[in-house]
Formats: structure tokens, C-alpha cells, sequence
């Protein structure tokens, strides 16, 4: 399994702090925020990685990261997207890197207490389809709202105005080969973007999207609320101490990890 960590976009909400850096290269407690990502995807041990980055600061990612060495990797490839279309546009950018391989792609932004290597072996046992990572959150409206019933995720729905649980989608998302497939399909969003929320539907549509519940605390960065939330957490607590709940759709059986 090949990982891709989408740290793209203006950072638009954390305006002034990203007038001069990307989002992704502020700081959570004593270390870059795009650090966290990279570590959850080597900690599952996935060793060859993408960064899919854009805006003037890119080359900064280079300056920082190099070749990856400061999390034992041997090289580190980068990605440049223009313009702002969207996750699922930045995600169709690395489908050279791919390859064929099933991949784990994670948001930039996102942080987690532990790691995800359970749900990833869960993932490659799957063989095909698609695996998301859900949380119980007090705030779903923020997130892509995933409804469950029984054992399947049968919709997810993204930034509802009344959302029909609170099990919010996480920036974790895995997927087969043809996720890239399923992104030429894609049509823009009301908000002139290609929506992940749309890929994952496609899998559902097709019923081989599988689930797991996070345990442990995660949170987004991408807010001052959140970016706040994300500084105590790993201040206090710290990062990659976690385990994961897992529960399967139609295309797994069930387990617990």
C-alpha cells in the first residue's frame, strides 16, 4: 500500500497566521503539522509516500522534508496542484504514483492519538473497494456526515445542515485502483470542487465500502478552534498512542482490532 498526504489549499480560515506559510507548515506543539500525517501513515508502515501540495509555498515542504529522512523513509515525492478543485482533484493527481496499488490517503490537517496499521491490514485483507474512518463528534456539520445502519454506511453527506448522526468522516481514507475512475466521473460541487464526499459514495453505490470507528482522540487543524484543540491534545496526551474499533460494510466481515 502506497500513502498520499493531501496538504494543499489556502488555509483561508487560519488567515493571517497562512498570509505567509501553507497551512500545513504551522506549528502543533514542537513540531510542523504536516509531520503528523507522514508519521500515521509510516506508523502503519506504509514507506513510499506522496505530498500533494500548492500555493507559493511550496517549496517549503522540499526545505523541510527532503527525502523524508526525519521519519526513516528513503525518499519523499512531491506533487504540485494549481488552483483550488477541490480533495478529490488533488487526490486524482497522484495516480501516476499509484500505480495500480491500493493507496491510504490522509488530509494534512488531520491528527490523530495513535495509529491506523490495524484498519490498514484490515484494508489489504479487503481486497478491493474502499475503508473510511468514522468519529462520533458534538459538531458533525463541519464534516462529511457518514449515516449508518446496521453494519453498511449507506450515505455520506457533506457539511449538512442537520446531519443524520453524528459520526463524522475523518481525513483518512482508503482506496483500490479505481478511485481515479471514479474521480473522472466526479462533476464540480455548489462549491466549484470535486468532493471526496462523492468518491466514497461511488464505493457505496457499488457496496464495497467498508468502516472502522477511531479510538482515541482525533481532531482537524483547520480552524482556530481546532488548531487550538490540536496544540492541547498532543501537548497533553500526545500523538500515535491509539487503537482502532473496527466494524465492517458489505465488503468485509466483521472484527474487532
Amino acid at each position: 500500500m502506497k500513502g498520499i498526504v493531501l496538504a494543499g489549499g489556502t488555509g483561508s480560515r487560519l488567515n493571517p497566521l497562512t498570509r505567509v506559510t501553507n497551512k500545513h507548515l504551522l506549528p502543533i506543539y514542537d513540531k510542523p503539522m504536516v509531520y503528523y500525517p507522514i508519521q500515521t501513515l509510516v506508523n502503519a508502515g506504509i514507506e513510499e509516500i506522496l505530498l500533494v501540495t500548492g500555493g507559493k509555498n511550496a517549496g517549503d515542504f522540499l526545505r523541510l522534508l527532503g527525502n523524508g529522512r526525519p521519519f526513516g523513509l528513503k525518499h519523499l515525492n512531491y506533487t504540485y496542484q494549481e488552483g483550488e478543485g477541490g480533495i478529490a482533484e488533488a487526490l486524482g493527481l497522484a495516480e501516476f504514483f499509484a500505480a495500480g496499488e491500493p493507496i491510504c490517503v490522509i488530509l494534512g490537517d488531520n491528527i490523530i492519538e495513535g495509529n491506523i496499521a490495524h484498519a490498514a491490514e484490515s484494508f489489504k485483507r479487503q481486497g478491493r473497494g474502499a475503508k473510511i474512518l468514522l468519529k462520533e463528534v458534538q459538531d458533525a456539520q463541519r464534516f462529511g456526515v457518514a449515516e449508518v445502519r446496521g453494519d453498511q454506511v449507506v450515505g455520506i453527506e457533506e457539511k449538512p445542515k442537520s446531519p443524520r448522526s453524528n459520526y463524522a468522516v475523518i481525513g483518512i481514507y482508503m482506496y483500490d485502483a479505481t478511485v481515479f475512475e471514479k474521480i473522472r466521473r466526479l462533476k464540480p460541487s455548489g462549491r466549484g470542487e470535486l468532493e471526496i464526499t462523492d468518491v466514497n459514495n461511488f464505493y457505496i453505490e457499488e457496496a464495497t465500502l467498508s468502516w472502522d470507528i477511531l479510538k482515541g482522540w482525533w481532531t482537524d487543524a483547520g480552524t482556530f478552534e481546532s488548531l487550538l484543540r490540536a496544540n492541547t491534545l498532543v501537548a497533553e496526551t500526545g500523538a500515535n498512542k491509539m487503537d482502532l474499533h473496527s466494524r465492517a460494510g458489505a465488503a468485509t466481515p466483521a472484527e474487532v482490532v
